[in-house]
């Protein structure tokens, strides 16, 4: 039955000119008995007429509009030739319900008006003086409502027709704009990471570079210094790895907090371990906390750490020999200020925006992106006199 349903849908010309025999073979034989009950020769102007009739049925729905002309037409050499109505007159609804669902607004118009009209006229054209005016009247009227009736049934379909499609064309722009949403939370969780990446091996390898340097520099003279050293570069190595272990472990199960931060994530707390290990590394710095510490959203603490984190790696990186940093944290009523500088000889500050030496495009604009994401701003440069400065200011509830 579905494909037999299927193929009738693949073929609605074949189906109509099926029922235009259909009603040419029910009008034929109407005729013919109405002929032989009133010996009249009535036939031989019905025949052209339901032919043409016929085919109105059989091609409504490849030219609705020019059938209903042909229709409207066939009316008009109905009353002109005296054709009385017969059966293939019903080619009268059909195409009024036709217009009206799909064809043309003026011709679904003038399919309502030709409807509304057609009673009435064929009543006068062929009035019953038996029957009385009252009757003739009522039989107009009754003739009417069939016309009405498939009129508002046809103008329903193609209400109910554009609606599906208006809820089709929504569906698709809906989907496009999830893919759209998804390929932007994609490129998001990537810059995310490569931050995170960045953060995680800019910092704690040049840590086990500087704390190599050092033992291999110091490991005849003074094995002391040299075990310390080395015992800084397994703390901090397992350090890097037990993080990106937790990057990994993101990338393969795609656990996040609803925040879309990842889960444990450094806070304000650690930048204190954050600057003993810088020390160790043989890096002065000088830390301070002002205001009243207090928990803040996971994303500013985050930030405020990888920020610190930055300054001082690039600080290590680029400061020379006995540089040394500053780090301030204060804590205001609307947000957490830092400030870290440092006295060494620094690099161009265009090598800062494009990364560091290394210009693999990080450095100062992942600072830049992290500030941006919580809404605070970021002032980064050269100081006056030597040494490189980082000021930004993180509000404790992001703009929107």
């Amino acid at each position: 039955m579905q494909r037999l349903y299927d193929f009738l849908r693949r073929h609605p010309t074949g189906v109509d000119g099926f029922w235009a025999l259909v009603l040419f073979g029910i009008t034929m034989m109407g005729e013919a008995g109405r002929q032989a009950e009133q010996g009249t020769d009535a036939p031989l102007r019905v025949v052209p007429v339901a032919v043409l009739l016929c085919l109105v049925v059989a091609l409504r729905r490849r030219m609705p509009e020019k059938m209903l002309v042909l229709a409207i037409g066939l009316g008009l050499a109905q009353l002109v030739l005296d054709v009385e109505t017969m059966v293939a007159d019903f080619a009268f609804l059909v195409i009024v319900y036709t217009v009206a669902a799909v064809g043309a607004r003026w011709a679904s118009r003038l399919a309502l008006a030709m409807g509304l009209c057609a009673a009435s006229v064929a009543q006068v054209r062929w009035y019953n003086d038996d029957v009385g005016v009252a009757n003739n009247i009522a039989g107009a009227v009754f003739q009417t409502v069939p016309f009405a009736l498939a009129w508002v049934l046809g103008d329903s379909m193609r209400t109910r027709r554009a609606y599906f499609t208006q809820l089709e064309e929504r569906a698709a722009r809906l989907e496009k704009e999830r893919e759209a949403q998804a390929k932007v939370a994609v490129a998001a969780e990537r810059a995310r990471i490569a931050r995170e990446l960045h953060d995680v091996v800019a910092h704690n390898v040049s840590v086990m570079v500087v704390q190599a340097d050092g033992a291999a520099y110091v490991i005849d003279t003074a094995p002391d210094q040299a075990k310390k050293a080395l015992e800084t570069i397994s703390s901090t190595g397992r350090q890097a790895l037990a993080e990106m272990r937790r990057l990994l472990g993101v990338l393969r199960t795609g656990e996040h907090q609803e925040s879309g931060e990842y889960v444990p994530q450094p806070d304000v707390r650690q930048i204190e371990d954050l600057v003993e290990q810088c020390r160790g590394s043989g890096l002065p710095v000088d830390f301070k906390i002002e205001g009243t510490p207090r928990p803040l959203p996971s994303g500013v603490e985050l930030t405020a750490y990888r920020i610190v984190q930055e300054a001082l790696t690039n600080t290590r990186k680029h400061g020379g020999p006995g540089a040394g940093a500053s780090v301030r944290l204060v804590y205001f009523d609307d947000g957490l200020g830092l400030l870290v500088e440092d006295d060494g000889k620094g690099a161009p500050y265009e090598l800062y925006e494009k990364g560091g030496l290394d210009g693999q495009g990080h450095g100062l604009i992942g600072m830049r992106e992290r500030v941006g994401m919580v809404g605070g701003t970021l002032d980064a440069g050269p100081r006056p006199g030597g040494g490189f400065r980082i000021s930004a200011l993180l509000p404790l509830k992001p703009a929107h």
